[in-house]
């Protein structure tokens, strides 16, 4: 029988054979509120460059899984004619935020045009439907590869290459050395009947068509603070509340002030890493105690972001708004049970998501 991680890589095959086969003018770039690291760009005036256009958005874990092939094929075929710009196309409301991508592209190097997306036009130009989506443009204008979600990365290589050539670039000074994908965890590939929890949204919008959350009571007030409860047992790849949140549509907000941790957000998941979206209400900074399995976290499974004081305490400091690495597990594993929790009435949940690469979130 096929493992799960090769029946991922089959059903990304067949993506790839349906979309890396194509051939259409590319659509122009329109509606952007502001470009950062560049001068306003039309694919009208990039004729005869090889342009790359990345619709992404910053708290995307695929997207940020992406951008370290972004990085080097920038750095390395940006003199030879490649374009890259990344379309920014939010998928929460505070990322439409200028000063939010602004420090996003700082905080991940990235140095290519970056174009403000807020409502969505150029998605909507490109009858887009991914984050991340790639579409590279030869030097006449015409989108000739499509690539949708991760992976791929070394026949997009590939593709760019072909497309620098045709369009007379030598790329002798640029040999081409196949990186991979990233590799997944072995314990997870081994694993029988073994599965990643899908990504959770904590607002009601979504939660209520995804069951994200099942508690009946999530649903009832939205829009003001309720009290919570959850079960004895907790199922598989769902977010449970207990104590005094307040419900909104896109996150739920931590409800009140309290001084002894008395309010939890719980998850049962599988994976190896774990990963938050938050915000901060007021804009002030708080922190959020975080726990798996009922026990603090260590330097062997903390995530990146995760800070563990003098006293073992584990804990995330919440300062800006954007995806957390909350947890790096030295290997996947099968239920287990997260649990965060904080004092402060700022402590804003969006949505979690979750890797089962060797490394990374």
């Amino acid at each position: 029988m096929a493992s799960p991680a090769k029946l991922a890589l089959a059903a990304l095959a067949v993506i790839m054979i349906s979309t890396a086969c194509t051939s259409f003018r590319a659509p122009e770039i329109i509606g952007i509120r502001a470009w950062i690291n560049s001068e306003p760009l039309t694919i009208r005036e990039l004729r005869g460059k090889v342009v790359l256009v990345d619709f992404w958005t910053y708290t995307c874990v695929n997207c940020i899984r992406t951008i370290p092939y972004l990085k080097e094929w920038h750095a390395k075929y940006a003199e030879d004619g490649l374009v890259i710009i990344g379309v920014h196309s939010p998928e929460f409301e505070f990322e439409k935020d200028y000063s939010n991508v602004l420090q996003a592209t700082k905080d991940h190097g990235i140095t290519w045009p970056v174009a403000q997306d807020n409502d969505f036009e150029t998605w909507s130009n490109y009858s887009n439907r991914f984050w991340p989506a790639k579409y590279l443009i030869d030097k006449d204008g015409v989108v000739r590869y499509t690539h949708f979600g991760e992976g791929a990365y070394d026949e997009t290589e590939r593709q760019i290459r072909r497309m620098l050539v045709d369009s007379g670039a030598s790329l002798l000074d640029s040999p081409f050395t196949p990186s991979g994908d990233q590799p997944v965890d072995q314990a997870y590939i081994e694993s029988r009947g073994g599965s990643v929890t899908r990504e959770l949204y904590a607002g009601y919008v979504l939660a209520e068509l995804g069951q994200y959350v099942r508690q009946d009571d999530f649903f009832k007030n939205t829009g003001s603070v309720v009290q919570l409860e959850s079960p004895d047992e907790l199922k598989f790849g769902a977010i449970y509340f207990d104590g005094t949140w307040l419900v909104g549509p896109e996150h739920t907000r931590h409800g009140r002030v309290t001084t002894g941790y008395d309010d939890v957000l719980s998850l049962v998941y599988s994976a190896r890493s774990v990963n938050a979206v938050l915000t901060s209400k007021s804009g002030q900074p708080y922190t959020v105690q975080i726990k798996l399995d009922g026990q603090f976290l260590t330097d062997e499974n903390k995530g990146q972001d995760i800070i563990i004081d003098t006293d073992g305490v584990s804990f995330l400091a919440v300062d800006e708004p954007r995806m957390y690495n909350v947890v790096e597990a030295p290997a996947y594993s099968k239920d287990n049970v997260l649990t965060m929790s904080s004092n402060s009435d700022d402590f804003g949940i969006f949505a979690f998501t979750f890797g089962v690469y060797q490394t990374g979130p």
